[in-house]
């Protein structure tokens, strides 16, 4: 039947800030596994791959025994290189892109993001955003904020304060949580469309699909994200391993 979904994890060795990070091992398995463990967690998937182009990452996955598929070097966007894994499964009509960086995201989060690109007939997309008190977060061009409508749908994302307070204390803050839910043909629709100017100027791929009239629905959660960019994120998650316990059993 073509009504799977699968969780897609976009994985490539190369980054700018600290290469080699999914096979960075933490806790006695690599950063890729503990997101791989936590998509399986998730009760509403059908199926999990990781989709990368190097073939160190390929092996590792295998070795944990999870599901990896090899995709083309040449992708620029991992929204890319999940649309030529699709591509090659016609039963999957849901697609959650989860970042292969987040190895502590919850998988209730996981089941929200399906949840709403599945029930809500006028979503083409839904995403995760989160309650920013931080002032210093507000004001940090590395955290995206989002401002939505009065029925959950964004309205528009910006690495800038959004809004702007003219008058203070008068609206919420929210950070955006880099994990997107699809509809297939939504997947397929943004990743064929031209960058749009928004995306351009901000460098937020999804703004691309707002300019275009596509629909993002998203949903509040409660907690703040342990995304590893930088030597600084994978100390703090190491720390947070160490303290909790949590290792590889």
């Amino acid at each position: 039947m073509n009504n799977k979904t699968a969780i897609i994890i976009p994985a490539r060795y190369g980054s700018s800030r600290l290469e080699g990070k999914p096979l960075i091992v933490v806790g006695g398995k690599p950063i890729i596994q503990w997101v791989y463990e936590k998509a399986q967690a998730a009760k509403l998937a059908d199926m999990i791959i990781v989709a990368t182009d190097d073939e160190r990452i390929f092996n590792a996955v295998k070795a944990f025994g999870g599901n990896v598929e090899m995709t083309s070097v040449n992708h620029k966007c991992g929204s890319d290189r999940i649309k030529e894994v699709v591509m090659r499964h016609p039963e999957i009509a849901y697609i959650v892109n989860l970042q292969g960086d987040e190895p502590l995201i919850k998988p209730e989060s996981i089941d929200e993001v399906i949840k709403n690109v599945k029930d809500d007939e006028n979503a083409d997309i839904s995403t995760l955003i989160r309650i920013i008190d931080d002032k210093k977060e507000v004001d940090n061009p590395n955290l995206v904020k989002c401002v939505i409508d009065n029925f959950g749908y964004a309205m528009y994302f910006s690495r800038s304060k959004i809004p702007f307070e003219r008058n203070e204390n008068k609206s919420d803050f929210y950070g955006h949580l880099g994990i997107y839910g699809y509809k297939r043909a939504a997947l397929i629709k943004m990743t064929e469309l031209p960058q749009s100017s928004y995306e351009l100027s901000e460098s937020l791929e999804q703004l691309r699909a707002l300019q275009n009239g596509m629909k993002i629905k998203t949903s509040v959660v409660d907690f703040k994200p342990v995304g590893i960019d930088t030597k600084e994120d994978l100390k703090q998650f190491e720390s947070i391993v160490a303290n909790n316990n949590l290792s590889f059993k």
